[in-house]
């Protein structure tokens, strides 16, 4: 069952019950109301043919007993009866005076003797309501002493009018209630439909999205319960779709990675493979010989720089890391010693100058990171007396920068976002020539990852490139250490 059905059912079976016992608590209030009016002008009556019936014996006991009974009753009857009441006289020997075809008539014995049986010396006094053929009667019946005797003075009021419009009002109410409902379930109808109807919009675009109109987003506006959900469920589209491109972009660097690893491979093989075949098919000159041997052993080490990277690269994830203080002065005083040599041998006028601070993480690892980042820098300097490289170190507020700089051939604009990725090159050629694999600048950025760092590279063709990287600190206090050391 839809939930607008639901909706609908559940409000009609509420409505029927609130006018059902409303109105039904209504109309036996009212009818109570009615019928106390009636019980208490029954026991005023029966108070007053009490009254006159003592005046009257009174005043003609002095005849004999059954004489003055019968005398005084004939006397009030027409005053007792003149609203339509009837009353009816007898003695508790049964020998009636006065009613006794009337209650006959009606078939009113039996419960007028029930009556009269209920009475006894200490409850002169009583009533009852009694359906009889089809009509409603109040029976009144009162204990007289009289000399010797016991006299039942009673009264018989017809009722059957007020049952009567009461039974009138139930049908008119129920035809009512069946009015009422009918107009209201059309109008509940239409409500549940109208109210439901963003959840039903909702559930359309959900499965338009899920057959793949990943664009479609929900227009719902309202600040109610719908509206959010609407909301929220934009935001989980959004997720989802951003997640769904996240893995499509990691299968296609994934399967961009293995096509480039294959190529990698591919070409320093072939020479390899070519170059021992010459020396096992061919007779070479002892040059040529050592020309074969220099490849073969230089292309063999490509492989083998090549196969460690790509496990240093593999393994950062799965290895724990353990971060401990590094004082930045370490990192340059190691970085110097190491990379003087190589410098000197290229004409490269380098320079590092790290500020005075302790970074958190792993020594190997962020010299690893310096070395391949300043590697590239060397890789895109031309010999010349004007190359230079500049590595600096400074102290922001709870963040180190390290800046590396260079005047060499620059990146181009459009390539800049993708040399993270694994074997991408902006110059293959020389880069192969160089002995790189593209796998460098990857590394760089895992290694920045997990220590928290941020990379920022900016570049011009000809001029050269800015590398900044950033990583958190505790504060500037090795900051404030340092310039008070200076001073």
């Amino acid at each position: 069952m839809k939930f607008a059905h639901k909706l609908f059912l559940a409000m009609t079976i509420l409505l029927t019950l609130m006018f059902a016992v409303f109105g039904i608590w209504m109309l036996y209030s009212d009818f109570s109301m009615l019928l106390d009016k009636e019980i208490e002008q029954g026991d005023n009556d029966s108070r007053m043919f009490h009254f006159l019936f003592e005046m009257g014996y009174q005043s003609t006991e002095e005849f004999g007993e059954d004489y003055a009974v019968s005398r005084t009753v004939n006397s009030i009857s027409h005053n007792v009866e003149r609203d339509g009441s009837h009353m009816f006289v007898s003695k508790s020997d049964g020998t009636w005076f006065y009613g006794r075809e009337y209650l006959a008539s009606m078939g009113f014995e039996e419960e007028v003797e029930k009556l009269k049986d209920s009475l006894s010396a200490a409850n002169t006094y009583g009533y009852c309501i009694r359906q009889v053929n089809g009509g409603y009667y109040m029976f009144t019946a009162a204990v007289k002493d009289i000399a010797s005797s016991r006299i039942y003075l009673g009264m018989c009021r017809d009722l059957t009018v007020i049952y009567n419009d009461r039974d009138e009002l139930v049908s008119r109410y129920r035809i009512a209630l069946i009015c009422l409902l009918a107009a209201g379930g059309i109008c509940i109808f239409v409500m549940a439909h109208y109210i439901t109807k963003p959840i039903r919009n909702l559930d359309k675009l959900a499965g338009k999205i899920a057959d793949g109109a990943y664009e479609l987003r929900s227009h719902n506006a309202s600040q109610d319960e719908i509206g959010q959900l609407a909301r929220n469920f934009n935001r989980m589209a959004d997720r989802l779709v951003e997640q769904m491109q996240k893995k499509e972009l990691e299968a296609k660097q994934k399967e961009d990675f293995t096509a480039a690893f294959a190529h990698e491979l591919k070409t320093p093989l072939t020479s390899i493979i070519g170059y021992a075949d010459m020396l096992n098919s061919l007779k070479l000159t002892d040059e040529e010989c050592h020309e074969a041997y220099f490849y073969i052993y230089s292309q063999g080490k490509r492989l083998e720089s090549l196969s460690h990277k790509l496990l240093e690269l593999v393994s950062m994830d799965k290895t724990p890391m353990v971060f401990k203080p590094i004082p930045t002065k370490n990192l340059e005083q190691n970085i110097r010693t190491t990379l003087r040599p190589v410098w000197r041998q290229r004409g490269i006028k380098g320079k590092v100058d790290l500020e005075k601070a302790v970074l958190r993480g792993d020594d190997e690892l962020l010299l690893s990171l310096l070395y391949n980042l300043l590697d590239n820098a060397v890789k895109a300097l031309d010999k010349g007396e004007r190359s230079f490289i500049l590595m600096k170190g400074t102290c922001l507020k709870g963040l180190y920068e390290i800046k590396i700089v260079d005047n060499g051939r620059g990146i181009p604009k459009e390539e800049i976002s993708r040399i993270t990725e694994a074997f991408y090159m902006v110059d293959k050629s020389r880069s192969r020539k160089e002995g790189g694999a593209g796998i460098g600048m990857a590394l760089c950025q895992k290694i920045i990852q997990l220590h928290n760092g941020k990379l920022d590279i900016d570049s011009r063709l000809g001029e050269g490139t800015v590398i900044k990287v950033v990583f958190p600190i505790e504060g500037d206090v090795h900051r404030k250490k340092g310039a008070a050391a200076s001073k």
